[in-house]
């Protein structure tokens, strides 16, 4: 039997290989070495390091094309010791390394789906860092709870893929759980992923917090908008910036910086609210407030086709609590379902420690296709 198992292993490399072929074409390789061995040549010149600014962005942008060259090669080096590993066994009627061709053979299927996905972040900031803020509903203690479920399981998706985040503002629950936060998630293509999740996350389970054992529905928001490099302009006048200075609050623990540090920006002519109490000091918090708040707009400008940011006039309240896109059922079944795409899956336990990728794939393959589920 596992000589044929054998056989089929390598009738499935045979297919897969102009799949791997495509996928060259797909990632813009071709043009990705040709920029990199400019940016090389760039590195090598005289005088490069003079302007740190410029030199630090050459040479991020260089070690990005490069890891995706990397990825890519090691995909076909990958396929090809799996073909090897095949026709040995065939030849030699040598069963022992069956384990290691399937282990191989699913580590290769995983690596192409990502960069099939990788293709379709094809948005102006889709290969940016991602600002994701969460804000508990009305509901209470209720609502708090499952922000602080929401906030757990989308810091466990960034650890599951090597990403990291910054903690940014953290306002904790009156009883448990959390009113609101706010996290940096740092990685490549982090927006990209990640842009899927906003709009209201809805809950129904059983509350632990009522005694009588009631059914409740909670709702809580995820908001995800890319974070704007410097080098981006956006003009923001001072005199449209209220700005307070408050001690943190709430319990948080390790999360909170307790001296009266801690800064709020107001956008009066949108009514737009930033806060940051994690830095060190209020120059810190106030530095970052203006990076959030830059995003923020742009983020905004660029969705409703605003001219400038001046054309923004309160249009943020439409956008954050936007329809529920995504419904979590612990009882009476358990059910995680996306409205937008129809995917779903049964084991909320595993969405809730961080498995998303379902969603996040559904979600981009839709946006590429078009095809949406019907409500």
């Amino acid at each position: 039997m596992s000589m044929i198992e054998f056989d089929e292993y390598k009738t499935k490399l045979t297919n897969n290989r102009p799949k791997l072929d495509a996928l060259a074409d797909s990632l813009n390789l071709g043009a990705c070495r040709e920029e990199h061995e400019r940016l090389q040549a760039q590195i090598e010149s005289p005088g490069f390091w003079d302007n740190q600014e410029v030199s630090q962005k050459v040479m991020k942008r260089s070690r990005q094309l490069e890891a995706k060259m990397e990825r890519y090669a090691h995909m076909v080096s990958q396929w090809d010791d799996l073909m090897t590993i095949c026709e040995m066994a065939i030849e030699e009627n040598d069963e022992s390394m069956l384990d290691e061709l399937k282990t191989g053979y699913e580590e290769l299927e995983t690596k192409m789906e990502e960069a099939r996905l990788e293709t379709l972040l094809t948005g102006e900031y889709d290969g940016n860092n991602a600002l994701v803020s969460f804000q508990a509903g009305a509901g209470g203690t209720e609502a708090q709870d499952w922000c602080q479920m929401l906030y757990r399981m989308y810091t466990r998706w960034a650890e599951r893929h090597g990403y990291t985040y910054k903690i940014l503002d953290y306002l904790d629950g009156d009883e448990a759980g959390l009113k609101s936060a706010s996290i940096m998630i740092e990685g490549a293509n982090a927006y990209g992923f990640l842009k899927s999740e906003s709009g209201v996350h809805r809950l129904v389970r059983i509350s632990p917090f009522d005694a009588a054992g009631r059914r409740h529905t909670s709702f809580s928001a995820v908001e995800v908008i890319p974070e704007i490099t410097d080098d981006v302009e956006v003009e923001i006048r001072p005199e449209d910036i209220e700005m307070q200075v408050y001690r943190s609050s709430g319990a948080g623990g390790q999360h909170i910086n307790k001296t009266s540090s801690a800064v709020r920006l107001i956008h009066k002519p949108t009514g737009i609210v930033v806060s940051c109490q994690t830095q060190r000091d209020q120059f810190q918090n106030k530095e970052t407030c203006m990076r959030m708040l830059r995003s923020k707009l742009m983020e905004i400008k660029e969705r409703e086709h605003f001219e400038k940011i001046s054309d923004i006039k309160g249009v943020q309240q439409k956008i954050e609590w936007g329809s529920q896109i995504r419904s979590y059922v612990f009882m009476p079944y358990t059910l995680a379902k996306d409205t937008r795409t129809g995917y779903e899956m049964t084991n909320i336990n595993a969405v809730m420690d961080g498995d998303l990728d379902g969603f996040i794939n559904a979600y981009l393959t839709c946006a590429a296709t078009g095809q949406w589920a019907t409500k």
